[in-house]
């Protein structure tokens, strides 16, 4: 059986219903418009069938469409694994891999990382994307996401990590003026620093949890790592980011009796989606972190 479909046009194809128009697809992939729209119009004529209503707002998958997507994503991502194995066999991995990661994981855990890996995978493209909420890797065109806590229901292949504690932290300067907290009712006398929108960020382990209000709050994690720095209050931040800060003396950890491990927090996986064999670079990068991380 003959295929007429291209690579190139379905993965363009691809590319439009992810975004959700043609020039949202060109962006991310670096394209002309018209070139997004000729492949469309390539793949439709060659398969005789409409795959898509487009509007002048968006556009949509038609049944025909839905049905070849479903199938399409599953062939491309098998034939691009069946591709980079073979190669592998006569070579090192190779080849763009995008890892995705809230902003402190990639400045204290992945960055530090960067030049070992490189110079054992050189033939590599890293791309270290950060985000401080989940995306949709298939969407974002992300191989591997690194996520903090106990993971929802998901589709997606999780590996864990290891773990890393909590702290509660504050600058010496802030508890020589606010006074160190001995107790949990004590932290009421004091400012708390917390996340934005982030109800289930803000809540101390205790034996019995306690949601908090933050007196201050920020979406990134660094930014509050900061502000604790900065001598404005107490905050809850994982190991991983503040384990240098306390071996040098510039936060402080209290009440560390008090809090509760292991907790929802701690968990820290690697998430990817795969329907066949991971993806060589996927597994280069998985096991080059293996007992590099300091968590």
């Amino acid at each position: 059986m003959t295929i007429v479909s291209r690579t190139e046009d379905l993965e363009i194809l691809l590319a439009v219903v992810d975004t959700g128009g043609f020039s949202a697809a060109a962006r991310l992939l670096d394209i002309q418009v018209a070139r997004v729209s000729r492949a469309v119009t390539r793949l439709e004529s060659e398969l005789g069938a409409t795959l898509l209503n487009r509007t002048t707002r968006r556009v949509e998958l038609t049944e025909e469409g839905q049905s070849f997507v479903a199938t399409i994503r599953d062939g491309l991502q098998l034939l691009a694994s069946a591709e980079e194995n073979l190669r592998v066999q006569h070579r090192r991995p190779a080849g763009r891999l995008r890892v995705d990661a809230a902003t402190p994981f990639l400045l204290h855990q992945l960055v530090p990382l960067v030049p070992a890996f490189r110079a054992a995978y050189p033939e590599i493209r890293l791309e270290l994307i950060a985000n401080e909420q989940i995306i949709d890797l298939i969407e974002r065109r992300t191989d591997l996401a690194i996520r903090i806590g106990t993971l929802e229901d998901s589709n997606l292949h999780a590996r864990l990590l290891g773990r890393s504690p909590l702290h509660l932290v504050a600058s010496p300067a802030y508890l020589e003026q606010a006074g160190t907290p001995l107790h949990i009712a004590d932290l009421e006398q004091h400012t708390l620093i917390g996340f934005a929108d982030a109800a289930h960020l803000n809540i101390l382990p205790f034996r019995q949890p306690q949601p908090f209000q933050p007196q201050i709050a920020s979406s990134s994690g660094e930014a509050i790592r900061q502000l604790a720095l900065a001598g404005q209050g107490i905050a809850l931040l994982s190991n991983f980011m503040v384990r240098q800060d306390i071996a040098h003396g510039h936060l402080v950890s209290v009440l560390g009796e008090a809090l509760q491990s292991p907790n929802p927090r701690e968990p820290v996986q690697a998430v990817y989606y795969r329907s066949g064999a991971v993806s060589p670079r996927i597994a280069a990068f998985l096991e080059f972190l293996g007992g590099r991380l300091q968590l």
